[in-house]
């Protein structure tokens, strides 16, 4: 995912906000640096909350107070696509599997939630057959059936009118796009969707036409929670869903504030995810991210709902007096530059590695706020959470190890192997709406000056990432040879984050996400044996294979394994950082003191 999705289709995280970096979704890995303020059982300090519990309780009770920056861009779980949307969803929707609400990368792992266990898996895994729970029912007391939790599913088909949410489950279950969605289905319980059969109230069996090895994660996001037909408002469900979790909607105001209370037809012993600690959950939005970190350092509220991190201003002032309230997670996302290889002169893979080489990649960690707020130096593409990451370990570049300064005499040995020794002439594309983005170009055009390298800096409307950089012809056109983005996961693997930048078939002519125009024979082909694979070893073993091609191509510069500091309230309890949604604070058993 990109902090601003190029296409509806995949991950559409965050809305032009200036102040804030990047809007998460699923998977990260916790940081490190702890300090002695916080001992084993959570007590209050520095990183006490990161990968661990801090201030434990199973008090009810209370209003757990959200502030936000900005407001989602769905609160239809069909829709939605911002990753604190998905953490948040979890309190009014509930889904077959969902992650485990443990901190780190337990949180990561798929465990049951409406049916009883994970699936039964038969047919070459391409059979996934689910039991529902007993006691599971909707906000009006009517239990969830099978049908409830296909037709949710079957939304995802309904694009002309639901998009913008992840669309796995569809290219999965449907890849020849045979089913028009439940809105023009002619069947009379607009059920038709014959890749989903639900032979009674409480069994679902999915028949995949070809075996995934991830679909199970996709089952768990909350793309796939039930829907009740009857209770479908279409386009504008989002402004009120109807709840199957311990919560419900009382109000909603658009870019203004949300207030949730408990759904008096939930019931605790159906449900082994949710604590449902508070009485009440609100949410306010604000318009300057400044003025919520002072409202959060006052402790007017408990929390940031983005979860990217403190405006620099709010950072500094936390750091200073109230560092026992911060967690520094590593984000889960790669902050990178990508080189188009039909951009010339990138199109020769040594122009490229001079361009890596010529970096200040300290400089670059800088830019992006430093060790702390900005994250470890990048040495490759894989994040830490995704299985198969090596993090600072796999280093084909030296950039660890030369401490992150510029290699001047290899960038300048790439120069003369690409017939360029006196340098060439480049344009970096990067979005107006990311200060921090452009002070990473600007670095970067400053430290590539020096072995030769001339780059002139585009800034383009943020808001129209799709058409400008998501257009290959547009790029080629208009000779950006050099791109500034990032990506993190919709789920922790390699499919869940490389598949729509690094193979072949994603490359689209509008909305594409495959900015170095790859197009391997031997990544594609790793990417098809990844999700036939159904050995979790051999699967981590491809995962890393896939990097190491991708990076032996020298079509990216990574800046850094991204890092955010993030507030909680000292009245919060249950507070832990969970690589099942990139580092963010899991939302779903929060109290308050």
């Amino acid at each position: 995912m990109t902090t601003q999705r190029t296409t509806g289709r995949r991950k559409q995280a965050a809305a032009a906000v200036a102040v804030v970096a990047a809007l998460l979704t699923t998977a990260a890995c916790g940081g490190s640096g702890d300090d002695k303020s916080g001992d084993k059982q959570g007590a209050a300090g520095f990183n006490a909350g990161n990968n661990k519990v801090a201030n434990a309780s199973a008090k009810k009770g209370g209003t757990l107070k959200f502030a936000g920056a900005q407001d989602a861009d769905s609160w239809d779980t069909t829709r939605g696509y911002y990753g604190f949307a998905w953490n948040f969803m979890r309190y009014y929707s509930r889904q077959l599997v969902t992650n485990q609400t443990q901190p780190g990368a337990e949180g990561a792992k798929v465990t049951p939630d409406l049916a009883t266990s994970t699936a039964k898996v038969t047919d070459d895994g391409k059979t996934y057959t689910y039991t529902l729970r007993d006691g599971v029912s909707w906000e009006d007391g009517k239990p969830i059936t099978s049908k409830d939790v296909k037709y949710g599913i079957e939304r995802v088909w309904a694009q002309d009118v639901l998009s913008g949410g992840p669309v796995y489950l569809k290219d999965v279950l449907d890849p020849k796009g045979a089913y028009a969605g439940p809105y023009k289905d002619k069947s009379a319980d607009h059920l038709g969707l014959k890749a989903i059969s639900t032979p009674d109230d409480k069994t679902i069996v999915f028949h995949l036409p070809a075996a995934n090895s991830d679909f199970e994660e996709m089952l768990a996001l909350t793309s796939a929670s039930p829907i009740r037909a009857d209770m479908d408002t279409k386009s504008k469900y989002g402004l009120h869903p109807f709840s199957s979790g311990p919560y419900k909607f009382k109000s909603y105001t658009p870019n203004k504030a949300i207030v949730l209370e408990r759904n008096t037809n939930w019931k605790q012993s159906s449900d082994p995810i949710r604590k449902a600690l508070p009485d009440q959950i609100t949410v306010n939005f604000f318009t300057n991210a400044n003025d919520m970190d002072q409202r959060l350092i006052n402790g007017d509220y408990d929390l940031d709902i983005g979860q990217t991190g403190m405006s620099p201003q709010g950072r500094t002032i936390a750091l200073k007096q109230h560092k026992g309230n911060l967690d520094n997670p590593v984000s889960g996302y790669v902050r990178y530059a990508v080189m188009p290889k039909t951009v010339a002169p990138f199109d020769n893979e040594h122009c490229r590695k001079a361009v890596i080489y010529g970096a200040d990649h300290k400089s670059l960690q800088t830019a992006r706020g430093g060790p702390i707020a900005g994250g470890d130096i990048g040495t490759n593409m894989l994040p830490p959470s995704v299985p198969g990451a090596e993090g600072q370990k796999y280093d084909p570049y030296g950039t660890a190890a030369n401490d992150g300064a510029a290699n001047i005499a290899k960038a300048k040995e790439e120069l003369k192997a690409c017939g360029k020794p006196t340098g060439f002439k480049t344009t970096i594309a990067v979005r107006n709406n990311k200060p921090v983005e452009v002070a990473t170009a600007e670095s970067l055009q400053a430290s590539l000056k020096k072995v030769g390298i001339t780059v002139d800096i585009e800034q383009y409307d943020g808001a129209q990432t799709a058409g400008i950089i998501g257009s290959p012809s547009n790029v080629k056109k208009k000779g950006f040879g050099i791109i500034i983005m990032g990506w993190g996961p919709d789920f922790p693997t390699v499919q869940g984050f490389g598949l729509p930048l690094w193979d072949g078939k994603y490359i689209l002519d509008s909305g594409n996400n495959n900015f170095g125009m790859i197009d391997d024979k031997t990544i594609n082909g790793l990417f098809d044996s990844y999700v036939k694979e159904l050995d979790a070893a051999k699967k981590v073993s491809i995962s890393t294979e896939i990097n190491h091609k991708v990076m032996e191509g020298g079509y990216y510069l990574p800046f850094v394994f991204e890092k955010f500091i993030n507030w909680r309230s000292t009245r919060l309890t249950n507070v832990y950082t969970t690589d099942g949604y990139s580092g963010q604070y899991d939302f779903v058993n929060l109290g308050v003191k």
